[in-house]
């Protein structure tokens, strides 16, 4: 392949569970940027794949009764279905626990203790068993980590240590006199200010803790710790190793963008650099960390249960829906936020009536004018030149920004355009000049503008919507697809006729989309389909157990709700006051037969809304099937000397 080359990375995402829609927009945005560089003619590589190892895969295999490699194994599996559902193009999936990594990571960590870098001693401090990471007294928050929050706990250790302070004050020349290398500005200036300039601590290294890892060569004792390990899965996916260095390795370094998630640019802007100058190789050319994508304002967290994924959105709002809503959504240097609201907003605004809007009009009226065949535009006028020169400014705003990965602002640019061609048609009205045999040629100029418009913005949008854009141009019948056909007006062949265009982008009906959400998230615990065991089942620890606050209720009232033909609204007296709690029942239950009752009721359940009526918790049922094979979900009853209130041990 030729072209410049231009080698770009997403940070590899651990192992550990399901991706959510925050950690799969960074792969849309990487795949995104690859697709846009090789329109413009780019030699590219896009490197993706898994970190595998660690403490916290160890113990999750180990609570799932399976080795850690087949826990990776499985998690991995959903990683790469969930990346290659979003369409992305990845050149390389690269897994830690690939041979020639492992082997080549040996050699780098025995590179760094033969030549000084790194030391053994022993390590006390606080760890955090998510995130992998250490931190000092003065580093925690509130006693507890700074990054995600959670609870660490005390650990002491033998390990290797990297002497970091060796290399500081390079890497802060470096990154002082290297505009660009960490963006956005302010991610650099925390860089420097919050851990360069007050003195690096070494690092540790290796853990012995835990086997779960690739083994230190020299010393058996010990596991390469996760940094070492994973950050160099950058170059070892390109044939490096410590004597050899592959052909794609001397081709494609030093990588171009670096795309991370905000919260490990500590580890890529100091670490990974470091290590780099370690081994006497060039550094990245830039590194960009990317804000978050929160649920709202509020960070997806599992346990606040407001975790989207890509997947399940998807089959929702469709491929092109789901990657054009996260790409317009983050800011180039502050957070995004999805909701389910704004998202059925941003679809309807500008994929149903905006560009789909714009495709259909304007292909039914080719076929209904001029037999679907693309007109010769021979009778220009006054808002043809507006529109040509949106359109002109729209190419060179979209490559600006691209070029500086500022996507949400190209999308932005690309939209713009479009609502300028919806205004070109009520401006030009075509089918009042139809209505004229005289205005005939006028007309045919006005159907070729908007048929080119549309051609024109599917050229800038497909690197982020690739299906939606491939199904424009078989309807337009043509080839004008590259880059390259977008640096004039007019590339549009006329005389080639239409094809048939399947509607993009039907509106949706929020009121609707909400009332069937609520319906499936109250039907999903209590479904009234009976679940096989499962012997991917995972074990769970009493802490979790005992977080779950079970208490007896006795239900004082029951009625339907008029907008669910399966959900009841109970009011339940838990002793020290009534709740009301809407559960999915009213299939197999009257109010006559609930009222007085005594149930199990899940009394520290998040509140949540249920076909617009508030539930302030959940009672048990169970899966069951009566004797005639019928499926139903059966109520957990107390007996009714449990008094209200009741705690269920």
């Amino acid at each position: 392949m030729g072209g410049e080359k231009f080698y770009i990375t997403t940070a590899i995402p651990y192992a550990s569970r399901k991706p959510h829609i925050g950690n799969t927009y960074e792969v849309i945005l990487t795949d995104a940027i690859a697709r846009y560089k090789r329109q413009r003619g780019f030699d590219v590589f896009f490197l993706t794949g898994t970190d595998e190892h660690g403490q916290k895969i160890e113990k999750l295999a180990e609570e799932s009764g399976v080795t850690p490699q087949e826990y990776a194994n499985g998690v991995t599996s959903t990683i790469r279905n969930i990346w290659d559902k979003m369409s992305t193009t990845y050149d390389k999936f690269i897994r830690t626990t690939d041979d020639y990594h492992a082997k080549a990571v040996q050699h780098i960590f025995k590179k760094f203790y033969d030549q000084g870098d790194i030391y053994k001693n022993e390590y006390e401090g606080w760890y955090c068993v998510p995130c992998e990471s250490f931190y000092t007294e003065t580093q925690l928050v509130d006693g507890k980590c700074p990054d995600c929050g959670r609870p660490v706990t005390r650990t002491k250790e033998e390990s290797y240590f990297f002497r970091m302070s060796k290399y500081a004050p390079r890497l802060i020349e470096y990154i002082e006199n290297t505009p660009g290398f960490i963006e956005p500005e302010a991610r650099k200036k925390e860089m420097l200010n919050n851990f360069l300039y007050p003195g690096l601590q070494d690092l540790c290294v290796s853990r012995t803790s835990f086997k779960w890892g690739v083994p230190v060569t020299f010393d058996d004792k010990h596991v390469v710790y996760v940094w070492v390990d994973a950050l160099s899965n950058y170059i070892t996916a390109l044939g490096y190793d410590v004597d050899e260095k592959g052909e794609l390795y001397r081709k494609y370094w030093p990588c171009d963008v670096h795309i991370i998630g905000k919260d490990i640019v500590r580890f890529h802007t100091i670490y990974w650099p470091i290590f780099l100058m370690a081994l006497g190789e060039p550094l990245p050319k830039k590194i960009y960390g990317h804000g978050w994508l929160l649920f709202g304002t509020d960070k997806m967290s599992k346990s606040k249960g407001n975790v989207l994924y890509a997947d399940e959105l998807a089959d929702k709002f469709g491929v092109d829906g789901v990657r054009h809503y996260v790409l317009s959504e983050m800011p180039f240097a502050a957070d995004g936020s999805i909701t389910y609201e704004n998202m059925i907003k941003r679809f309807n605004g500008d994929l149903a009536n905006n560009l789909g809007n714009l495709v259909s009009r304007t292909l039914a009226m080719t076929r209904k004018y001029f037999d679907g065949v693309i007109p010769t535009p021979d009778c220009p006028a006054d808002p043809d030149g507006e529109l040509k020169a949106a359109a002109s400014e729209a190419v060179s705003d979209f490559q600006k920004s691209m070029d500086e990965y500022r996507v949400s602002d190209a999308l932005d640019a690309a939209f713009s355009f479009l609502r300028r061609a919806n205004k070109y048609i009520d401006e030009t009205a075509p089918w009042i000049l139809a209505k004229d045999n005289e205005q005939k040629g006028r007309l045919g100029t006005v159907l070729y503008n908007l048929l080119e418009s549309i051609r024109i913005g599917s050229v800038l949008l497909w690197p982020v919507m690739p299906e939606t854009c491939e199904k424009i141009w078989k309807a337009l019948a043509t080839d004008k697809t590259g880059y390259d056909s977008l640096t004039s007006f007019g590339q549009l062949e006329a005389g080639f006729s239409v094809n048939e265009c399947p509607m993009l982008f039907a509106r949706i009906d929020e009121q609707k989309f909400m009332a069937e959400l609520e319906s499936e998230q109250v039907s999903a615990p209590e479904s009234s389909t009976p679940k096989k065991a499962s012997n991917a089942s995972r074990s769970i620890g009493i802490d979790v157990f005992a977080s779950v606050e079970l208490r007896a209720g006795k239900i004082v009232s029951c009625e339907k709700i008029k907008k669910s033909d399966k959900l009841l609204k109970l009011q339940i007296d838990l002793g020290s006051e009534v709740r009301q709690i809407v559960s999915g029942i009213a299939k197999w239950y009257s109010a006559e037969e609930l009222v007085g009752k005594t149930v199990a009721v899940v009394a520290n359940l998040a509140p949540a809304k249920l076909c617009g009526v508030e539930s302030q918790g959940m009672i048990l049922a169970a899966d069951t099937e009566s004797e005639s094979g019928e499926s139903f979900a059966q109520v957990v009853f107390l007996p009714d000397t449990v008094k209200p209130g009741s705690k269920i041990r």
